[in-house]
């Protein structure tokens, strides 16, 4: 292994639960010892986001950076690499981080910005994907980890999980099952970036 610090950054604006996922594993995997990784912190478009309180407890540092307080997209995009760029990132993780990101912001992270997506991509890109998949009678769903581009839910496929969609399924049942997948693909895709 170099010795070169391999830092990860989170974004996210709500629960957190894949951030949690991550960070639970990255330590019962040794992600410090076995590739110089850990996540060096969490960032929030929004002040009340649970996951950072959750991020504060564990000891990663946390950070606010509200979007509505900007006049452009472009405005908070600049604040938010200039945030991201202070902890020299390997990986930028995506985890329900719900903004749309500047061309020029994907274009600064190319090849270091991972997402997860609630969908077997290439089906169902954009929102609402598990009453879409229900409502087109789809028998299986899931959720893919995939590499950002400026195309939305367009880049590399680096995992994917699929779940049954179950007689009577609504959209949140379903989605309540594809995200206990996704705690489990988010991690491993990251950690195989990490031993490439």
């Amino acid at each position: 292994m170099s010795g070169v610090n391999k830092n990860i950054v989170i974004l996210i604006s709500g629960s957190g639960s894949n951030m949690a996922a991550i960070v639970e594993i990255s330590l019962k995997h040794r992600w410090q010892a076995r590739f110089g990784a850990r996540v060096v912190a969490v960032i929030s478009n929004r002040a009340g986001a649970q996951g950072l309180a959750w991020s504060a407890e564990q000891g990663i540092a946390t950070h606010t950076l509200d979007h509505t307080q900007f006049s452009s997209r472009e405005a908070f995009d600049a604040a938010l690499m200039a945030e991201i760029d202070r902890h020299e990132p390997t990986l930028v993780v995506l985890a329900g981080f719900m903004r749309i990101l500047t061309p020029e912001f994907v274009q600064h992270y190319e090849g270091r910005l991972v997402n997860i997506h609630p969908s077997l991509l290439p089906a169902f890109t954009g929102l609402k994907t598990h009453q879409r998949a229900i409502d087109m009678g789809c028998r299986v769903a899931g959720a893919t980890v995939h590499r950002v581009t400026s195309e939305l839910d367009h880049g590399e496929i680096l995992d994917q999980a699929v779940v049954p969609v179950l007689p009577g399924d609504t959209a949140e049942t379903l989605a309540a099952r594809v995200l206990t997948q996704e705690h489990v693909i988010y991690p491993r895709a990251i950690e195989k970036l990490l031993s490439a």
